[in-house]
């Protein structure tokens, strides 16, 4: 017997529970062929929305990112430091810290979300988050900004998801701000962009529930 792929079971599975179902609605719902086939309609409308929901590949596939994204952190980033009176702080480089981002100074003049266009190398990106300064280990720190722009480093940076067709070679960038512009109508494409959000407006990308608690002014 020729093995059954994932697809064809299901695909019996829906064809054995048609009988069940007409049986069903014709107990609960009557004779009536109106009643019927409204009742129908509605299941099949049910059950569109759970196979878009929960048998689309695409939607794990999204729901997977976005998982990896909240963890991303944990595993990676965060590391965890006493200050001298033995307070454990949390710290994590390159605009990744999950810490709430409030209130926002106001010199921070760019929110995530909104798309940008590097004013040297051309290319498009968006933000997904910053810092009020540069947030780099030291010695990335040093070679980013030699001895004739240290003042960059005390100014806000941000963390950029890099426009795929633009070819940069990098998929993220930390930059200051004075390296970017912000332009609109233009989006962004990028593997991790549902992970970080739902949807664009014409003007930003609208951030993901988890995104917008830790940037709940932008």
């Amino acid at each position: 017997m020729p093995p059954i792929s994932a697809a064809a079971a299901l695909q019996i599975c829906v064809l054995l529970s048609a009988l069940p179902a007409q049986y069903f609605i014709s107990q609960w719902y009557g004779t009536d062929s109106a009643q019927r086939i409204q009742m129908t309609e509605r299941i099949i409308a049910s059950w569109s929305s759970f196979t878009k929901s929960y048998v689309s590949l695409d939607a794990w596939a999204g729901r997977l990112k976005l998982w990896l994204s909240k963890t991303r952190n944990w595993y990676y980033g965060e590391k965890k430091t006493k200050s001298g009176n033995n307070e454990a702080e949390t710290h994590s480089y390159f605009a990744e810290s999950t810490h709430v981002h409030s209130p926002k100074p106001e010199y921070i003049r760019f929110s995530v979300g909104q798309v940008i266009v590097h004013k040297r190398f051309g290319y498009l990106g968006v933000i997904v988050g910053w810092d009020v300064k540069a947030n780099t280990p030291e010695d990335r720190l040093q070679h980013k900004h030699p001895p004739a722009k240290q003042d960059l480093k005390n100014t806000p940076h941000y963390r950029i998801l890099i426009n795929k067709a633009n070819g940069f070679g990098k998929s993220t960038a930390y930059i200051p701000e004075e390296e970017i512009t912000i332009i609109m109508g233009l989006e962004v494409h990028h593997p991790d962009m549902k992970a970080y959000f739902s949807g664009y407006d014409g003007s930003k990308y609208i951030m993901q529930p988890w995104l917008k608690k830790i940037y709940p002014h932008d």
